[in-house]
């Protein structure tokens, strides 16, 4: 590590570490080559590198979908393009897959980077709208031999600060998929009730102190306190919970932090009501035979899915489903640390 270099004036500094580094220097998939040995290294330690995203379970989905050359498929979440780059493989230069994604600037980085590899328009189309609008697609290709929705937030988002995802760096408290659409999670706690977001707190994260952060959230903006950054929401939590034994303070703060991000990202992105649409128009986007893999990543997400599945079969559209869960390996969440709370769920449409 370079040294301050020493003058008369002005003592020498040494540093214990690297330099601070914008988060944009850390963007490591835009130079692989170069930073190629520091991915490897911080994947072996079970993270996941600045800016890039690792997808799970895609051994697990390949078995699944038994995905044939020829056949046409459906990405519900594009995102970094992992699991598409697996499943165009498959494909063999026979077929088409179908992707949907909501964020324009990370879905133009994943087209540019497919594209590269080999996989342009002649085998892969890319739309930027939500994935419940399956059905317009559907019906526009005759339907899909397979189809995956991973439900998951991808990690480039989660890592940018400029667009809210993390409580760890300050940023905008924005929490959209699609930055240039709705409304932003600090613009929406301006003039939220404090029963409305207690509400949402239970029914969107099960935050067990959900009462007393509406309380204090809507109090602190009723004060003419915006909360309309990252930092400001985490603070407001920290004092939220400060009557915690301290033993159990900070493992209690950093994951009620966890909860509320995530609660206000279901809400501003209306990912229930998103999700539920998709649940309802997917049987009649599934040829005969067709299969689905679905992943989800919180409880609330894997119950809808659960119940939509169940229901399907007991109502002869799906010939067999997941009555179990599929979880990643231990040696996945190992070197994935965010594959540990995914949950694969799936279904075979009937052939009659």
């Amino acid at each position: 590590m370079e040294k301050e270099t020493q003058t008369p004036h002005k003592r020498r500094v040494r540093y214990k570490g690297k330099y601070p580094k914008k988060f944009e220097e850390k963007y490591k998939e835009l130079q692989p080559e170069k930073y190629q040995d520091t991915i490897q290294h911080v994947i072996q330690k079970g993270n996941t590198p600045a800016g890039m995203h690792i997808s799970i379970m895609v051994q697990e989905i390949l078995e699944f979908l038994k995905i044939q050359p020829g056949e046409i498929g459906f990405d519900a979440t594009l995102g970094y393009g992992g699991h598409t780059k697996a499943m165009l493989q498959c494909l063999n230069g026979e077929g088409h897959i179908y992707a949907t994604d909501v964020d324009p600037e990370e879905s133009a980085k994943t087209r540019k980077r497919l594209a590269d590899q080999g996989f342009g328009e002649d085998i892969l189309t890319i739309r930027l709208q939500n994935f419940c609008t399956i059905d317009e697609i559907a019906k526009e290709v005759g339907g899909f031999d397979f189809i995956l929705a991973d439900l998951g937030v991808s990690s480039m988002q989660i890592d940018n600060p400029k667009r809210g995802f993390s409580f760890k760096v300050d940023g905008p408290l924005d929490l959209r998929l699609n930055q240039e659409k709705g409304i932003s999670a600090a613009e929406r706690l301006d003039t939220i009730s404090r029963e409305e977001l207690a509400g949402m707190l239970y029914e969107n994260s099960d935050e067990p102190y959900c009462e007393e952060l509406a309380k204090a959230i809507t109090d602190e903006v009723r004060k003419g306190n915006r909360i309309d950054t990252t930092t400001k929401l985490r603070q407001v939590i920290e004092k939220t919970l400060d009557f915690l034994p301290e033993k159990e303070k900070k493992d209690a703060v950093k994951k009620t932090c966890q909860r509320t991000f995530q609660a206000l990202r279901i809400d501003v992105n209306r990912e229930f009501e998103v999700l539920y649409e998709f649940m309802e128009k997917l049987p009649s986007a599934l040829r005969l035979g067709g299969r689905v893999a679905i992943l989800t990543f919180h409880s609330g997400e894997d119950r809808l899915v659960k119940r939509a599945l169940k229901d399907g079969y007991k109502a002869g559209i799906y010939s067999d489903y997941a009555k179990d869960v599929i979880r990643p390996s231990a040696q996945e969440c190992a070197q994935n640390g965010r594959a540990r709370s995914t949950k694969m769920r799936w279904a075979v449409k009937a052939e009659k």
